[in-house]
């Protein structure tokens, strides 16, 4: 019998570490044959105890190879030149990609066969390997990193007295029954790739720009700041009928909500451009990548039908109680701008949808400032007049007098401050503001 090695044969004189990346390669391409006993060059050196050798071979596949593939391994003694030697049959698995645990589900770790050698897989065939045997559902294939970590999760899930441990993972979707965490299981962790981009412009259009952000981490994080950066910038206007006084934000707040859920939860992340948060003077566009899913049309979703892209991400905000029922979100919209005489627009293509909402108070004049040489927004008016009529005001009175959240009150604030309308003094506890000395 005569030994070379081939895309499909590989000799080794002893078992050593090395064996483990030829069996990950050969179970994730064609399959092949391992000989132990055999030099390089084809020599027959053969084995004192062949039996104690496949042993040795099975307990590190068994232990060092993720997903199991010892169902998929043969092993066989030879006789050859009156020594013997061992043969392992490699199947191709079909759980590929096959990798070395200690390594990951990475290049690092993941073989293949690639001519006479053992070579680390590229990111691009690793993704093709995955999406040929978990199917074409990307919250459900298998994630390529895996070193994932959820620290804004599990408060998302403590806040809501939910339990977060393995059992609920796997039975969320976030990891598989063997423990590896899903594409679902990397949006919801800190490590997230897909990011949102928010940018607001001067004026109708986009010449010139007066702010921009990308945000990042968990969803859940995504979710909250990005809800903060719209926040501060809806601003509250105040208009009189006769002797009531009527405050009104530029726009609902529960269409932004709704608005940006949506861009989370319908999202196509299969792909990894950014979405998009577009703020002008009269509108704010949400534009997230995906079209409408195959089989609905605009219509469709105008009248609450939802057909969702990501069944188990929008399960998870559902048991969060972010959202209420599948296919309403849109309704919400709509409905939050009935009576104003404006309506929100829907726009789509092939690989994006995108939300506008109109802003109610676009035409609304801006009041004159206390001071003559400024033009400050509604906001800061009522601030400075508290602090005029208290002396000073902490960020608590602040609160209470916008009914805006912690953060966007402390945004606010030092803003004031920059800008040389308000005057901080104290620290910690004692933090109050006052007027600048005349």
């Amino acid at each position: 019998m005569i030994f070379q090695e081939s895309e499909t044969v590989e000799l080794k004189a002893v078992v050593v570490e090395d064996i483990k990346k030829e069996i990950v390669a050969f179970a994730n391409c064609e399959g092949g044959k391992l000989y132990i006993g055999v030099q390089d060059d084809g020599t027959v050196l053969g084995l004192e105890d062949p039996d104690s050798v496949s042993l040795q071979v099975s307990n590190m596949v068994r232990d060092a190879i993720k997903p199991d593939l010892t169902m998929f391994l043969h092993y066989e003694t030879l006789t050859v030149d009156g020594r013997k030697i061992v043969a392992v049959d490699i199947q191709q698995g079909t759980e590929r990609p096959y990798y070395i645990a200690k390594k990951g589900l990475r290049p690092e770790g993941v073989y293949v066969r690639q001519g006479y050698s053992s070579v680390p897989a590229t990111n691009t065939m690793i993704r093709q390997m995955i999406k040929e045997t978990d199917g074409d559902h990307f919250e459900e294939m298998r994630s390529i990193e895996q070193n994932l970590t959820f620290e804004k999760a599990r408060k998302e899930f403590a806040d809501r007295n939910i339990k977060f441990g393995q059992i609920q993972m796997k039975t969320l979707g976030i990891m598989t029954q063997d423990g590896i965490y899903t594409n679902l299981g990397l949006l919801l962790s800190d490590q997230c790739v897909h990011t949102i981009k928010a940018a607001v412009f001067e004026g109708t259009n986009q010449n010139q720009f007066k702010d921009r952000k990308e945000f990042v981490g968990s969803l859940f994080q995504q979710l909250d700041d990005v809800y903060d950066f719209i926040d501060f910038r809806n601003q509250i206007h105040s208009s009189f009928e006769k002797l009531r006084r009527i405050d009104r934000r530029d726009y609902p707040e529960v269409a932004v909500r709704e608005a940006l859920l949506n861009l989370l939860i319908h999202r196509e992340y299969s792909f990894r451009a950014s979405t998009f948060i577009s703020i002008y003077t009269d509108r704010i566009e949400f534009t997230s990548i995906g079209g409408l899913v195959n089989g609905v049309t605009l219509k469709d979703v105008t009248m609450g039908i939802s057909v969702c892209r990501n069944v188990k991400l929008a399960n998870v905000f559902y048991r969060l109680e972010l959202i209420e029922a599948y296919g309403t979100g849109i309704l919400k919209i709509m409905g939050a701008y009935k009576g104003t005489g404006l309506k929100p627009q829907i726009e789509t293509s092939d690989n994006a949808f995108k939300i506008i909402l109109p802003n109610l108070n676009a035409k609304t004049e801006r009041k004159e400032s206390y001071n003559t040489n400024s033009e400050n927004s509604i906001e800061e008016e009522k601030v400075i007049t508290l602090t005029k009529e208290r002396g000073s005001v902490t960020r608590k009175d602040v609160e209470m007098l916008l009914n805006f959240r912690q953060t966007t009150c402390g945004r606010l604030l030092k803003q004031m401050v920059e800008n040389g309308l308000i005057v901080q003094k104290g620290k910690g506890k004692n933090t109050h503001y006052c007027l600048p000395e005349e």
